[in-house]
Order: structure tokens, then sequence, then C-alpha cells
């Protein structure tokens, strides 16, 4: 990792089309948007750019994490974008991270990727000492599990 790449990410090829994917991501969020044992409520959301996206995690001994955000962009069917660096009434926060997802056909199924691009080289590797790859990967497994029930 160059001291420029800034990005962490995961993949996953999902055995779903991309529909029954975008479906699962913008219906069941709280189903698979955070690792197990933690689960997450939705305090506020809306599905467009400009939109709210506050969450608040959950964790197994009583944990709270309160997020406030916003969506970037939104095309439905292929991408979200995200941010904490400003709330939806765009007042500055204490940045840490863009994050995109973007789903496309691949076969008979989608690829998911998944990216988190940091402001600073040490925001980038706070997220990794955070777990990223642990909890980025698991969360990824837990939307590709719920969009191939069907």
């Amino acid at each position: 990792m160059t001291e420029r790449n800034l990005e962490l990410s995961v993949t996953r090829y999902i055995s779903a089309s991309p529909e029954q994917v975008w479906q699962v991501m913008t219906r069941q969020l709280a189903d698979w948007w955070c690792p197990k044992p933690w689960w997450v409520t939705v305090d506020a959301i809306e599905w467009r750019s400009g939109g709210p996206f506050n969450l608040t995690l959950h964790g197994p001994d009583g944990e709270l994490v309160a997020s406030q955000g916003v969506f970037l962009e939104v095309v439905p069917g292929e991408r979200l974008v995200f941010t904490d660096a400003v709330n939806a009434q765009w007042e500055p926060l204490d940045p840490f991270m863009i994050g995109i997802i973007e789903i496309s056909d691949e076969g008979v199924g989608t690829r998911y990727v998944a990216r988190a691009r940091h402001w600073t080289a040490a925001a980038r590797d706070q997220h990794l000492k955070m777990g990223f790859d642990t909890g980025w990967s698991a969360v990824a497994d837990q939307l590709a599990a719920l969009a191939e029930l069907d």
C-alpha cells in the first residue's frame, strides 16, 4: 500500500441478480449492515443524493455508536456513495471516510464492491486496526446470504 492509496475495499460475487441485491441493500439494511453480533437501527434514511444516512450501531455488551451522514450519490440498482463528513443539513462533521458501494452484472449474478476512502493515511490505518477487512467482509457475506435466499 503506497502512502497515496487511502482506499480500502472488499469485493464479493453474489449469486443473485443485481435487482435482488439492490432490494436487499435498500429494504433490509438493518439485517446486513454491521457484522454480527452487532446490529443497527436506522435513525433517518432517504435513498437519494443529499438524503440523511443516520444509523446507530449496537454492540453485544451495550455499546452504542451513533453516526450521522449523507448520501452524496444514489444511482438505483448500481451505486451508493455516502460520507460522514457532513450531515443532511450540510453541517460539517468530523470526517472519517467516504463509502462507495457498487453492484454490477457478472455472469448470472452480481459483483459487489465496497470501498472506504479516507482523508489521511492515519484514518485509513485506524480503519484497518478497527477491523475493516473482517468487518466489511462479514457485511458483504451477510448481504450475499440474504440476497441468495430467493
